[in-house]
């Protein structure tokens, strides 16, 4: 993926303690240093977490409620020579550029959310965020959240190397903030409590791959505009979305499958919204709240 060059946004907000280098190592400290059952955990959550019905339930807030007042600690311009930092900026930048396109088209605003990153736990509007969560969206903020660390273990413990698994991150994470914008993830959240779990399952699901089909869109605008996938990107997309699905998870973690506990999607559904939105480019063929079988 041909990024470097590119214009980098200016709503990134770097937390780390001292700003710049790496966070905790892989192989020991907290987070994702803890290992398997960490690993476990990030499972459970990993892309698309909606910290309403997760960081909000962990930290006893209500997701329908109006967001906290949350404190946290000041942030700065990522450092000059952080790559990975860069990269993150670069692929923000993008989404911007893509979704302010595809909002005027539709006859609205595009309001761009900021990118935070952190080491370890950060407070968000939604609860207290951890690393082991993986990526996350904040509706409560309009704030991605991700430890760089994340990227080394989406390549070496979940097996999906590449920049473009990485860009995928982004932009899924990113489709969340335009589920939020245009209303669909706070519809989803309201029904928490009027329907059985395994109905909750299913919306939750439906959230996901539609935010799968979105991350394609953006990919599909940005090629369109810049020209800068190489061979084998798409695969390493593709690759980020078989190894997260549900399936692959469960069967991965416990050795078993059991479909209506669901959140995500399957291997399949994923890898199949995200190659819908990559290949039509549209918002309109991202409805994946109809009654058609996903």
């Amino acid at each position: 993926m041909k990024w470097e060059g590119n214009r980098q946004s200016d709503n990134v907000e770097d937390a780390r303690t001292g700003g710049g280098g790496r966070g905790f190592p892989i192989g020991g400290g907290r987070g994702l240093g803890l290992g398997s059952v960490v690993i476990a955990l990030l499972a459970g959550w990993i892309f698309g977490i909606n910290p309403l019905t997760v960081l909000g339930v962990l930290s006893g807030v209500d997701g329908g409620s109006a967001a906290p007042s949350v404190q946290q600690s000041p942030a700065t311009r990522p450092p000059a020579g952080d790559r990975a930092a860069a990269f993150v900026s670069t692929l923000l930048a993008d989404t911007e550029d893509v979704w302010a396109v595809q909002f005027k088209q539709a006859g609205r605003i595009y309001q761009d959310p900021k990118l935070r990153l952190f080491r370890g736990s950060e407070p968000t509007a939604c609860g207290q965020g951890d690393a082991a969560m993986g990526p996350f969206y904040c509706p409560g903020d309009r704030k991605v959240y991700i430890d760089l660390e994340f990227f080394d273990t989406l390549s070496q413990r979940l097996g999906a190397p590449g920049d473009f698994a990485q860009a995928y991150v982004i932009a899924h994470e990113v489709g969340h903030h335009v589920q939020n914008l245009l209303g669909i993830s706070g519809k989803v959240d309201a029904m928490r409590g009027r329907v059985s779990a395994v109905e909750q399952n299913s919306l939750s699901v439906r959230l996901e791959l539609q935010a799968d089909c979105l991350a394609g869109v953006w990919a599909h605008d940005s090629q369109k505009s810049k020209g800068w996938l190489e061979s084998g990107d798409v695969e390493e997309a593709l690759q980020a979305a078989s190894q997260i699905g549900d399936d692959t998870l469960q069967r991965r973690s416990r050795g078993s499958v059991v479909p209506e506990s669901f959140t995500h999607g399957t291997s399949a559904q994923r890898i199949r919204w995200f190659q819908r939105g990559l290949q039509a480019g549209s918002l309109e063929q991202c409805n994946s709240f109809n009654k058609k079988p996903l």
